[in-house]
């Protein structure tokens, strides 16, 4: 007799998108009857939910399979499931390389998981990674039972029509489609009344938001930030990953309108160098995204800057590498995120002479240090100000608890009362260079 699934053990890599779909995975397998397990050991079905963005991604993934190959040893039974884009990047290869995987899904096809599962349970291997018609989220929908945390991720737009030359993403989750701002703002509210008090809006190219309704009216991302502004209860609202491309002039002047959109925003320019962002065809020039920058500054003087960067593109030279550095200095990002160049198979830059490791290593550490720098910069000059702080968790020690100010930063302060979901007034008094403490202001 075949074994039912029951339990599912989800492992998420990778980023705020997956963070979402598994959140989505879980709160729809509810509804069929299979909950969570607390680790491997206890689960019927052990699923990986990948991302292809970081470097040596699919190695790391079979590596994670090697360790399961034991689990399974001992447990015949035990299901594993490769999802994401490792999934829809190696399809049908997973499998062949690695017969313990049961399961391999590309990102569009979550909402077809219980069907599957019954597959599975017959001892069927199932590789599905199809760009189906239907919309996988209007098939996951929240569950309203679900307790929420005080922050949550919403996805409105999936897909990448950019084709930057290093980038998977147009390859694994599809060209840019947009939700319905109907739809949207319903699990906005059904967020809300849940708990919720801040929403990080979430795409591929969240900036590139556009939906024809029925009316044939194009609702644009400034016209949807609007009407989310709109909920009463939300307090907050975020969003990543933008495009300088379709950084326009509406969404630069609603930083200085709507109170609720905080002020933060991550935009990647990835190279200070023009040559090399022709290269990666990023569409933009640094003085172009250098004047989206003063702009926004102009609109909001407080506004802070993360971004993304990728040292070692090929054909970077020193001097390349310097303009880099030298953008860091005149933005003086509160954050960013950089890494080294590596090929991806499939994509137009996988054929371009790379440089060797040893040479990105190092720019990467002069980078790092640089953003580094003005990150600690930018956390002393909060200290003596009294931030608007909302509190998401309890901290490691008795009476903490961890919050955010609007910038992103995250805060530790002590409090008898519970705090979590509320946004307090909080001096700052310190910074350890990751993090800030403060004291709560009655």
């Amino acid at each position: 007799m075949n074994k039912k699934i029951k339990k599912i053990f989800l492992k998420t890599y990778g980023c705020q998108m997956n963070v979402f779909d598994s959140e989505r995975i879980e709160e729809s397998l509810i509804k069929h009857g299979i909950s969570k397990a607390d680790n491997e050991i206890n689960s019927d079905l052990i699923i990986l939910n990948t991302c292809h963005i970081r470097e040596k991604a699919a190695e790391k993934v079979y590596s994670e399979l090697g360790r399961y190959r034991k689990l399974k040893q001992k447990n015949p039974e035990l299901k594993v499931g490769v999802i994401g884009c490792v999934a829809q990047a190696e399809g049908q290869e997973i499998i062949q390389r690695s017969e313990i995987v049961d399961m391999v899904l590309g990102p569009q096809v979550y909402h077809r998981l219980p069907e599957i599962i019954k597959k599975l349970e017959v001892n069927e291997k199932v590789v599905d990674t199809d760009f189906p018609i239907e919309d996988k989220f209007e098939k996951l929908n929240l569950n309203k039972n679900n307790i929420r945390k005080t922050t949550s991720f919403l996805t409105i737009q999936e897909g990448c029509d950019k084709f930057c030359t290093f980038c998977v993403v147009p390859y694994t989750r599809g060209a840019e489609r947009s939700r319905s701002p109907k739809i949207i703002i319903k699990e906005a509210n059904e967020l809300v009344d849940s708990g919720v008090k801040e929403i990080t809006l979430l795409g591929q190219n969240v900036n590139a938001y556009c939906y024809e309704n029925e009316k044939n009216q194009n609702v644009n991302f400034t016209n949807l930030i609007k009407l989310l502004c709109r909920i009463d209860n939300l307090k907050r609202l975020r969003f990543v990953t933008s495009h300088p491309r379709d950084m326009n002039e509406d969404l630069i002047q609603l930083f200085g309108q709507e109170e609720k959109l905080m002020p933060y925003l991550h935009l990647p320019i990835q190279s200070g160098s023009n040559k090399i962002l022709k290269k990666m065809n990023r569409g933009h020039t640094v003085e172009y995204y250098l004047d989206i920058i003063s702009r926004l500054k102009k609109i909001r003087p407080e506004i802070a800057i993360s971004g993304d960067f990728i040292v070692g593109f090929p054909g970077e030279t020193e001097v390349d590498f310097q303009k880099t550095l030298d953008v860091c200095k005149i933005i003086k990002y509160s954050q960013a995120y950089s890494f080294k160049y590596s090929p991806r198979t499939g994509t137009p830059s996988f054929e371009m002479k790379d440089i060797p490791d040893d040479i990105k290593s190092n720019r990467l550490l002069k980078l790092q240090e640089t953003i580094s720098l003005y990150q600690q910069q930018f956390q002393q000059n909060l200290i003596g100000s009294v931030q608007e702080v909302l509190i998401e968790k309890i901290g490691k020690f008795e009476d903490q608890y961890v919050g955010r100010t609007p910038y992103m930063n995250p805060v530790v302060l002590n409090s008898k009362q519970n705090q979590i979901g509320k946004i307090i007034p909080v001096k700052i008094n310190s910074t350890n260079g990751l993090s800030l403490s403060g004291e709560y202001v009655t």
